[in-house]
């Protein structure tokens, strides 16, 4: 594959790409750049993390990217995820592998920052990196952590964003290819790097996926208003009326639809028409949505746009729509959830994190 089909896979994935020139760069240069993404185990997975993400990697995988996921239950533990519990931390972690396999994800390299975090060089990286950071950006990147200012409890959360970065260089990634959410670790990382003559990494950004309820007005952000909202409006584990998850079954997620944010033909910030975009398309090549035979009968669309387009005219109802999504999304999430129901150690760890109360 040439550069220009490369660029344009990683394109697709990337909501913010920074920058494109030093991109394609990495990728006249190198033949397997090196991409990561970071996961605090926090509970049960949901459309972003056991769909969205698996769908992203296989892109980028398809563009020659050598893909590192980092397991970050020591991000968890300093975020009181699990109430602070580094064992049950641990088993979630555990249960996010066998979700990433169930959902097709392979020939990626997983790594536990409980290991990377044996390195003694790393730490010194930890360090220099909060040597050259102010204790105001600081403060702005607690939102990488999903929090704000007013709730650090604790000193150790400072560490928090200091070792996102170092987590950048210690697994030597060309690229930071996580949520958008996650763009001020990523920035610090290309401010840094050239400093301390550890590189430059590539930030791609992809999109993060809208909860059920539609967009939330952000409460006390005030630096970026358009990515705070994103980052506020975002499916949440910790708001399951808000989450799809992948243990769902048809009637859940029919349900869950039914009740989503979806106005009459209204396509910006819908949720619903969102799935279609970024999961539906990204999966398959076409969505059939049965309209009753009064209204027109059963319609296929091989692109989002003139689904879209269709929508927004009134061409389509927003209850055919939901139900042919719901379909469409049980489709994507069979094989993870039947994973789950016939693997006998992967159930277990699906009745472990289940019991598990989720703390923000």
């Amino acid at each position: 594959m040439d550069v220009e089909h490369k660029l344009a896979l990683i394109e697709s994935v990337g909501e913010e790409i920074i920058t494109r020139d030093e991109l394609r760069n990495l990728l006249d240069t190198k033949l397997h750049p090196v991409a990561y993404d970071g996961f605090e185990p926090s509970g049960l997975a949901h459309l972003p993390f056991g769909v969205f993400r698996p769908l992203l990697i296989r892109d980028l995988q398809r563009a020659g990217i050598h893909f590192k996921l980092l397991i970050a239950d020591w991000h968890g533990w300093i975020n009181n995820k699990m109430g602070g519990d580094l064992a049950a931390i641990r088993r979630v972690g555990e249960y996010f592998i066998e979700v990433w396999r169930a959902a097709g994800v392979k020939d990626v390299e997983m790594v536990w920052t409980s290991d990377v975090v044996t390195d003694r060089d790393y730490w010194k990286k930890v360090v220099l990196i909060a040597k050259h950071t102010t204790v105001n950006r600081a403060n702005r990147m607690l939102t990488i952590m999903g929090r704000q200012q007013g709730e650090m409890q604790e000193i150790a959360q400072y560490f928090y964003p200091m070792m996102q970065t170092a987590d950048i260089f210690a697994l030597e990634a060309d690229i930071c290819q996580l949520g958008i959410d996650q763009r001020r670790a990523n920035m610090l990382a290309r401010e840094v790097g050239p400093k301390l003559g550890w590189g430059k990494p590539v930030v791609v950004s992809h999109h993060m996926l809208m909860g059920l309820e539609g967009v939330k007005t952000p409460d006390g952000f005030e630096e970026n208003k358009t990515l705070d909202t994103e980052i506020t409006s975002k499916m949440s584990k910790s708001k399951p009326t808000s989450a799809i998850f992948v243990h769902d079954s048809r009637e859940h997620i029919g349900k869950k639809l039914q009740a989503a944010y979806c106005p009459a033909k209204v396509s910006e910030n819908n949720p619903v028409l969102e799935y279609v975009r970024h999961l539906i398309f990204r999966a398959h090549d076409e969505l059939i949505i049965d309209r009753p035979q009064k209204f027109g009968g059963p319609v296929s669309f091989s692109s989002y746009r003139d689904l879209e387009s269709a929508y927004v005219k009134g061409g389509i109802h927003p209850a055919d729509l939901k139900a042919a999504v719901a379909d469409a999304l049980d489709e994507i999430i069979a094989p993870v959830r039947e994973h789950f129901e016939k693997n006998a150690k992967a159930r277990e760890l699906y009745e472990f994190v289940k019991k598990q109360q989720v703390t923000r």
